[in-house]
């Protein structure tokens, strides 16, 4: 009996340190973004991975230890001009509500802005993931190049990439998800990372959850696109950009405790 006391103490406290509930949050939530609008999250699970390459280009590298300390809600989708349009009352592409909406970095610290503000921070606070946050959510418990194996071959079944995109970029959803059930982490959209970028970052990462360098000029985006060769749409591969003006990339939106 009192192991059972114990182990149900253990249980209590786990769930109590998720999001600052008494329960197990679930493993989706669908937020109302208004008119028929929703954006899908998923909950990502506390735990740790190797970050990087050692076969990859030296900004890849070294491999090193990364613990993601919180559970986390992502995005199932990149953001779309559906859900852009939703909350910032414009759309920045018309071509199709389904496409991913591609705007400047200064432009998603502006929605995610009015979308605290629309759905409010209770369960939690929208944010960009960081670089660490979002390779972890890609690899999906992988330590291959993708999060389905080192199979180039394969690339076509999870992105849209410079082998099958025909240059132009595809509705959300329509490849194969990894193992968290996450779409298009691969190709299709770049997708804008809260860190600021620097190439030797990872010799002085800290372990528990990197937030990235301090300062910098350029921001990271991940993911590869739909104009890059599969090399480029590996789990670990890293870009940059300016956070303004002219560079427009893709998003995927975290959610997080609110401290």
């Amino acid at each position: 009996m009192r192991n059972l006391m114990i182990g149900c103490v253990v249980l209590l406290a786990m769930a109590e340190s998720t999001f600052g509930q008494t329960k197990e949050p679930p493993r989706r939530t669908a937020v109302d973004l208004g008119g028929g609008v929703t954006m899908t999250l998923v909950l990502i699970p506390a735990g740790e991975f190797m970050m990087g390459d050692d076969m990859g280009y030296d900004m890849e590298k070294p491999v090193h230890k990364v613990k993601i300390t919180k559970p986390f809600y992502l995005g199932k989708y990149t953001v779309t001009q559906q859900q852009w349009q939703a909350v910032m009352e414009n759309k920045p592409d018309p071509k199709g509500s389904k496409l991913p909406a591609g705007v400047m970095w200064d432009d998603c610290q502006t929605f995610l802005i009015k979308l605290n503000a629309k759905i409010g921070t209770q369960g939690g606070k929208f944010v960009l993931p960081t670089e660490a946050q979002w390779e972890y959510a890609c690899r999906a418990g992988s330590a291959t190049k993708y999060c389905f194996g080192d199979d180039e071959a394969r690339l076509g079944d999870y992105a849209w990439y410079s082998a099958n995109a025909i240059g132009s970029p595809h509705p959300v959803g329509e490849k194969k998800p990894n193992a968290w059930k996450l779409y298009d982490m691969h190709g299709n959209m770049w997708e804008w990372c809260a860190d600021w970028y620097d190439p030797g970052y990872y010799a002085k990462s800290p372990v528990d959850d990197p937030q990235g360098p301090a300062t910098g000029t350029d921001r990271v985006n991940r993911g590869g696109a739909l104009d890059r060769a599969a090399w480029v749409c590996r789990s670990a591969f890293r870009s940059y950009g300016p956070a303004s003006p002219g560079n427009c990339v893709g998003f995927r939106v975290a959610r997080v405790p609110v401290e």
